[in-house]
């Protein structure tokens, strides 16, 4: 279906790759095989599968990029490699425009545990799913309401590593600060109910394909 944005919706049930490019580069380095929970023009929402095989970078050894000392860890060379998801699933919610996402994050046995909010590029929609860059900096929420800015040392060292431009890093805060409205205001979607949502018992765990890196053809939109 058309929605009044100008694109087709998914139908839920569908699987569709959310990806990241690298930061100043049009290569994707992160690639997540995800099913469609609901698309409209206000929301897309997500499903990302414990056991999921995705893409990720790591060093050029294939050394855990977050081992890497700080003043290091965007500067030495870096590869990618196929691995799967460890931890429980991750319902992932973003508005069209939005400079960020809203990740939620459950416990075994579904514990909520938090929201996670990436700053991010707003997304890129093609016919096999969506692009964006991340932006370093994030934002955790709790479920009494309180949140925290995660990875601040991370976005300064993307900075001064030249990964982000001054101008860029006030456009990335100010979108920060935007969404904190959001938290403090409780809108949705934290009062939505999502973290209550569970998925289709039915849904079978994506595939990633063989062209995971795929350059995109654009949709109307």
């Amino acid at each position: 279906m058309t929605g009044s944005a100008g694109f087709e919706h998914w139908a839920p049930g569908e699987q569709i790759l959310w990806r990241y490019r690298g930061n100043g580069s049009s290569d994707v380095h992160i690639c997540r095989p995800v099913t469609v929970v609901r698309d409209t023009d206000e929301l897309l929402a997500v499903w990302m599968a414990p056991g999921t095989e995705c893409v990720k970078p790591v060093l050029a050894d294939g050394t855990p990029v977050h081992r890497e000392p700080l003043a290091t860890r965007y500067t030495v060379p870096r590869t990618t490699v196929r691995a799967h998801w460890s931890g429980t699933g991750v319902l992932k919610l973003a508005r069209p425009g939005d400079a960020w996402s809203v990740w939620l994050f459950w416990e075994q046995g579904w514990q909520f545990r938090n929201w996670y909010v990436n700053l991010e590029e707003p997304h890129l929609r093609w016919s096999g799913g969506i692009d964006s860059e991340d932006h370093f900096l994030d934002i955790a929420v709790q479920p009494d309401r309180s949140w925290y800015w995660l990875d601040e040392d991370e976005f300064d060292q993307a900075r001064t590593a030249g990964l982000m431009g001054e101008d860029q890093a006030r456009l990335v805060r100010a979108a920060g600060l935007e969404a904190v409205e959001v938290i403090r205001a409780w809108g949705p979607p934290y009062s939505d109910g999502w973290e209550d949502w569970r998925p289709d018992p039915r849904w079978p765990v994506p595939e990633l394909p063989a062209d995971w890196n795929r350059t995109p053809a654009p949709t109307s939109a």
